[in-house]
């Protein structure tokens, strides 16, 4: 492994250290040999419902979307930019066809371990199993807290905690993807954002109250 090739690879390994103590060397050992970096162009498919996800995925470089298709509406499930993992988890861990699409949004590099390789890796080495399964124990909860958040919050509220957590998405993904997200209509979306530029133009913090109330929920959604 080359001093640029680990370099590409760092911020993976720092995602990991998040959910256990991983040494370089077992990185190294364990994963880099079964790593891929993948580099897709803008609007292009890691993967097509119907297919099976076959990747895990991190992103290295760029922006990404989920998404799936109901009757002629693309319904978004999650955006994701650089340092967070995308893929098909239903399909990836069941080995059942995708009822998803995952597309970029930008020109995007990914790191990519196949489904095979990686239950290679837990078979080998106990401590990747138990890593595996904390990174999927937390995309769980994160999962079941989006959710929650989708059905106690209000479209305003969910405009203003997306806006306070993500003020670089709100820059770099369109907003028919970003309405469709946090299932606002985009009309009403519109209106949010104009409201948000108002604010800013006058200098007013945006209700304090408010943006305090929206903070909280989002913090204890239960």
């Amino acid at each position: 492994m080359t001093m640029n090739g680990m370099e590409n690879m760092k911020p993976f390994l720092e995602y990991l250290r998040k959910f256990g103590n991983i040494t370089e060397e077992e990185f190294e050992k364990c994963l880099v040999p079964v790593i891929k970096i993948r580099r897709f162009g803008k609007r292009e498919y890691l993967t097509k419902a119907g297919e099976v996800e076959n990747y895990f995925n991190f992103i290295l470089k760029g922006l990404i979307r989920k998404y799936y298709k109901k009757n002629s509406h693309e319904i978004s499930t999650q955006i994701s930019m650089e340092g967070h993992l995308i893929l098909c988890q239903e399909s990836f861990y069941s080995r059942a066809p995708s009822e998803y699409f995952i597309e970029t949004i930008e020109s995007s590099v990914i790191l990519s371990i196949h489904y095979d390789d990686l239950e290679n890796v837990y078979r080998q080495s106990k401590k990747m199993e138990h890593l595996g399964r904390m990174i999927v124990t937390y995309a769980m909860i994160i999962k079941d807290r989006w959710q929650m958040q989708m059905i106690k919050m209000t479209p305003r509220e969910r405009f203003l905690n997306f806006v306070m957590k993500n003020p670089e998405l709100m820059q770099r993904v369109p907003q028919k993807y970003l309405a469709s997200f946090l299932n606002i209509k985009p009309e009403t979306f519109s209106r949010f954002k104009h409201l948000l530029r108002n604010h800013a133009r006058t200098n007013s913090k945006m209700g304090e109250a408010e943006m305090q109330r929206v903070r909280a929920r989002s913090e204890h959604p239960a």
